[in-house]
């Protein structure tokens, strides 16, 4: 990573501020533990410098729709916006009227990781489904939707998946077209949390397009902080006559960022070549060389297909509570011992390879 007095220096400016971190700690708690990729900190220089019209008038903006269409087909149009929840909130109400209700995983970001902003920012009901493996079926929103003409019960006129999944796992292309269809053959819209999207196109090996517009998704909230940029998401309207007055709830929901440039050249560094698809490659090859050698430890069970960035396992309560004291990461499910190890853009072999070899010392220890 960039050293930011290197970075300073070469902007020819000085500087007071100090490093209050050690750069060489590593961890697996979460790909936004990460720092930002050196070519997103160059893009925001790039853009620096002059003065550019506020509130997405600008011209890093406007050739971000252009990037965006050869992603995501021509009727495409990006909307940046400053965080995933912001993202999610403000592309859910921009698919539901005011009585509307989201179908959803159990295990949905939008249910467990967004503090109610859904249910308390937006208005929105969630209704849930149970799911063994974080994936939602045709079979397993029909649990849900239902009730359309009940004025007691919420209008189910949203199915939300998230690509790829909280538990790691990736929907295939046909999985997510069948959830498409089944959905707007009941009159509900599709909103993709993506989150984690370059991660399940490099896994799947397949163009965003493919799992997204190519099969009749409306709205994706694409995710750049996690693939490498310092702050910033979009949500991308997939399907206009799904969506209605999305620049007004999106300044609603205190999500229009007045220097805009600087988080549309950010999804331009990302989107313009191959970067999000090479940091998203680096961070899925670095958990699949976690999970081989954790399968070959006894007393470690890998909980779910390790498809993305993502590593669920299952281990002694003791040897996680020693580990996490020599590197980071979350348990999932601290009763039942489960754990969840994320790997990042940044994350090196060498990482990966100190990580099982604590592990494997802490395993001994017990």
């Amino acid at each position: 990573m960039a050293d930011p007095r290197t970075v300073t220096a070469a902007l020819g400016h000085r500087t007071d501020a100090r490093r209050h971190h050690d750069p060489s700690v590593r961890g697996f708690a979460s790909d936004n533990y990460a720092g930002v990729h050196p070519e997103i900190l160059a893009a925001i220089a790039l853009a620096n410098g002059g003065h550019q019209v506020a509130y997405g008038e600008d011209d890093y903006t406007d050739h971000l729709q252009r990037i965006v269409h050869s992603h995501f087909g021509p009727l495409a149009e990006a909307f940046p916006v400053f965080n995933g929840t912001g993202s999610n909130v403000t592309a859910l109400q921009a698919l539901t009227d005011r009585w509307g209700a989201v179908i959803c995983a159990e295990s949905a970001h939008i249910n467990v990781d967004e503090g109610g902003a859904p249910e308390r920012m937006g208005g929105l009901k969630l209704l849930t489904v149970p799911t063994p493996d974080g994936k939602l079926t045709p079979e397993l929103i029909d649990r849900q939707a239902w009730g359309w003409e009940d004025e007691h019960r919420a209008m189910p006129q949203v199915v939300s998946i998230t690509q790829n999944t909280e538990l790691g796992t990736v929907y295939t292309v046909d999985e997510v077209r069948a959830i498409v269809e089944h959905a707007h053959s009941k009159g509900m819209k599709v909103h993709l949390d993506g989150a984690r999207i370059a991660n399940a196109a490099a896994s799947l090996d397949v163009p965003m397009r493919a799992f997204t517009n190519a099969v009749g998704v409306d709205v994706v909230s694409y995710g750049g902080t996690k693939n490498g940029m310092l702050f910033g998401e979009a949500v991308i309207v997939l399907n206009p006559d799904a969506v209605s007055h999305m620049k007004h709830l999106r300044k609603l929901s205190m999500q229009l960022a007045s220097k805009m440039r600087f988080l549309s050249v950010q999804l331009e560094a990302l989107l313009a070549k191959d970067l999000w698809l090479r940091n998203a490659r680096q961070a899925n090859a670095m958990a699949r060389r976690l999970a081989d050698g954790v399968r070959a430890l006894d007393g470690v069970e890998i909980l779910y297909p390790v498809q993305a960035n993502a590593v669920f396992a299952r281990l002694p309560h003791e040897v996680s509570r020693r580990l996490q004291k020599r590197f980071r990461f979350y348990f999932w499910d601290e009763q039942a011992g489960d754990v969840r190890w994320m790997c990042s853009f940044d994350t090196t072999e060498d990482d990966v390879d100190a990580f099982l070899q604590a592990l494997k010392e802490e395993l001994a220890r017990a």
